[in-house]
């Protein structure tokens, strides 16, 4: 999910980071995404085409989308104004390759480090459905499902729900200081502080 959501991400927010007249319409839309919240947008993506994995990965990669797409504008809008880009422009290289070979490469770094925040909320909203029993269907095993389950017999059994919500916790935990890692790791401005 994280690799559909930022390769679309990508795409637009190296269009809307460089060509200044898409760029209002672009982001107005990816406004108007992210003024939805994340579960939301899914529960409605949910209740339009019904529940099943297909519709979930739609929800989390839709959900997801707006903020890949500003990430990598802001880092266009900056790469844009280098003295290499403006060499390539200046012998009139097309706009494409430009992209390709200059802009596209200098987003790859926070790229991944976003890939793992995306990884992190695809898990989260894919319990939250699942929990919601407007997910993944019942009879495929996730953390959301198992604590649906158990909810009948929270009461008598509660460590149904605790150990699968503790697992999904750590789980995003892990994940988000993987991204802290990698972000620590690929970005040259903490190498030169530490």
């Amino acid at each position: 999910m994280a690799l559909i959501s930022g390769s679309i991400g990508l795409a637009i927010g190296l269009i809307a980071g460089y060509l200044r007249w898409v760029d209002v319409v672009i982001m107005r839309v990816m406004d108007g995404l992210m003024a939805i919240p994340g579960i939301l947008l899914a529960i409605g993506l949910v209740a339009v085409w019904g529940a099943g994995l297909f519709t979930v990965i739609l929800a989390i990669v839709v959900a997801e989308i707006p903020r890949v797409v500003r990430l990598v504008r802001s880092i266009v809008l900056t790469i844009r104004e280098e003295p290499y880009v403006e060499a390539a422009i200046s012998v009139g290289t097309p706009v494409p390759l430009i992209l390709i070979r200059h802009v596209m490469p200098n987003t790859f770094a926070p790229m991944i480090v976003q890939a793992t925040f995306v990884c992190a909320s695809a898990i989260l909203i894919e319990a939250i459905l699942s929990f919601l029993g407007i997910g993944i269907p019942t009879d495929i095993p996730t953390w959301g499902n198992i604590m649906a389950e158990g909810r009948q017999l929270f009461r008598v059994y509660p460590h149904t729900i605790l150990f699968p919500g503790v697992f999904v916790a750590v789980t995003v935990l892990a994940v988000n200081m993987l991204g802290d890692g990698l972000r620590d790791a690929l970005d040259p401005r903490m190498a030169r502080s530490i």
